[in-house]
């Protein structure tokens, strides 16, 4: 008799599921649902008819290493395969590593010299107990983008100390001339925190969607699912000295004559790495996310690296993330220089969708890091998505500081709000655009003013910023407070002869 229930249950579950179900608790291997899935797809199994669904029940699934998606996992447009969450099911890594700001205690202290030369930045003497410790990194505000630097001594001098820093992340500090740290800008010097941190390492990727050029990924979507708990390990080992939009410098230099033949005032040499990110999508195509919530990841939450075709990410929630929400098409990552003008890159992420998202406080790690951040992509739709509480600016879309056609075209920033941008850094936009982008718009998005950046050390932030290069869009429609937004509240840096404003 007290087997009827579960019996009951039993039965109960059989009608709602079907051929190509499967179901996992989280004392269950997820890895292992997703190989039974794979050897239906492989042996052409009867349980593939209509697709394949793996159910996550409610609760924590712990991940040691990421999930892998391959080739192998593919559906097709008749049987997908969709992982789906149910009951708040969760996958999960290690909580990021938690930091104590030791000087100033609260807020910024403001640089009093920087030296690149000698390689020191000279700041107010902190209190004695934190220059006795063995674990401090320096945070400094550098306009767009921040610089993490293990700090390698204090050398006192008074009312003064000069501080030296570890490598690699000092030669790249100081060799690379934008940005650096500005002494007497227009709202005063740049400023800098002392912290530690954890000195702890953890799970950094969750899931990694990856198939080949000649192989993608295809057909599988995620529903409903929360992603949470990533590490962000880089800091600890190499610092993190970054060029913009949070990617970090692993080679950069002043040119000793400034110019190149598609730049001819061109003088800083740069090679950037891509952030790492919780959840990556690689050469896949109709690889969705939709109603997924992602929370407290350290770097990069969603991104759709390279490959990437007829893809969409839809009503999804991000919130807590260290670094950019959402981050599409290439940036022109090492080995190549990202100041050169590529025109094989565009194509390699296209019509992507990302409508309908809410994404609120992300940059919580790298100021420098966006709401949503696509680089070298076309054809891509930005519509309906709310983006709140960044650091830096909200949308961006385009790479490369070019004038020259690139195959970026016909991107789509439509219906957007965005709010509360720019709440420490400036040269920022609510939406910011780079280089040449024949057949784009930015259309009826409402954007608030920009934050007012109480460290910045100058004034350029805008509702819209048409940063270097910037061409081929057509502006209207956009609002503030009701109001139009107009050429007064738009940033222009060397913008094209066919950004047209309606």
């Amino acid at each position: 008799m007290h087997k009827t229930p579960t019996l009951l249950a039993a039965l109960l579950m059989a009608t709602l599921l079907h051929a190509g179900d499967i179901v996992v608790t989280p004392d269950d291997n997820l890895h292992d649902a997703l190989r039974q899935a794979r050897e239906w797809r492989r042996t052409n199994d009867p349980r593939c008819d209509g697709g394949i669904t793996i159910h996550l029940k409610g609760g924590h699934h712990q991940l040691s290493e990421p999930l892998f998606i391959r080739p192998e996992d593919s559906g097709t447009e008749a049987s997908p395969t969709i992982i789906r969450g149910e009951d708040g099911a969760t996958i999960c890594g290690d909580p990021p590593r938690q930091h104590t700001q030791l000087f100033p205690k609260e807020g910024m202290e403001r640089l009093l010299g920087f030296d690149p030369a000698r390689r020191t930045i000279t700041i107010p003497t902190p209190p004695r107990d934190v220059l006795k410790r063995h674990d401090v990194e320096m945070v400094v505000h550098q306009r767009w983008a921040i610089a993490i630097l293990r700090v390698k001594a204090f050398h006192v001098e008074g009312e003064r100390t000069i501080v030296t820093f570890k490598e690699p992340e000092s030669r790249l500090e100081f060799e690379h001339p934008w940005p650096q740290p500005i002494i007497d800008g227009e709202r005063g010097s740049s400023s800098f925190l002392l912290r530690t941190t954890e000195q702890r390492r953890g799970v950094e990727q969750l899931v990694i969607v990856a198939g080949a050029e000649c192989t993608p990924v295809r057909h599988v979507t995620f529903e409903n699912i929360t992603f949470s708990d990533a590490c962000w390990n880089r800091p600890i080992d190499k610092g993190h000295v970054t060029l913009q939009g949070g990617f970090p410098i692993i080679d950069a230099y002043k040119l000793q004559k400034e110019g190149l033949p598609w730049a001819a005032t061109l003088e800083n040499q740069a090679w950037v790495e891509r952030p790492v990110a919780a959840v990556s999508v690689t050469w896949s195509e109709h690889v969705d996310f939709r109603g997924c919530t992602f929370t407290h990841l350290a770097s990069t939450a969603l991104d759709y690296t390279i490959g990437i075709s007829d893809c969409t990410i839809e009503n999804n929630t991000f919130n807590y993330i260290g670094g950019t929400a959402i981050m599409a098409g290439s940036f022109a990552e090492s080995p190549r220089e990202v100041h050169r003008p590529y025109t094989d890159l565009a194509r390699l992420c296209q019509r992507l969708v990302i409508r309908g998202n809410h994404i609120s406080n992300a940059s919580c790690e790298d100021w420098g890091a966006v709401g949503i951040g696509c680089g070298y992509v076309r054809e891509t739709t930005i519509d309906g998505n709310e983006v709140s509480d960044v650091n830096y600016s909200g949308i961006c879309v385009g790479w490369g500081w070019t004038p020259l056609y690139t195959g970026m075209e016909n991107n789509r920033i439509t219906r957007n709000r965005v709010e509360r941008y720019a709440q420490q850094l400036y040269d920022a936009g609510g939406i910011y655009t780079l280089s040449n982008q024949p057949g784009s718009l930015i259309k009826d998005n409402i954007i608030s003013p920009p934050s007012p950046a109480p460290y910045a050390t100058n004034d350029r932030g805008f509702h819209i910023y048409l940063d270097a290069e910037t061409d081929g869009y057509t502006i209207e429609g956009n609002t503030c407070e009701g109001r139009p937004i107009g050429k007064e509240q738009t940033g222009f840096n060397h913008p094209g002869p066919q950004v047209i404003f309606k």
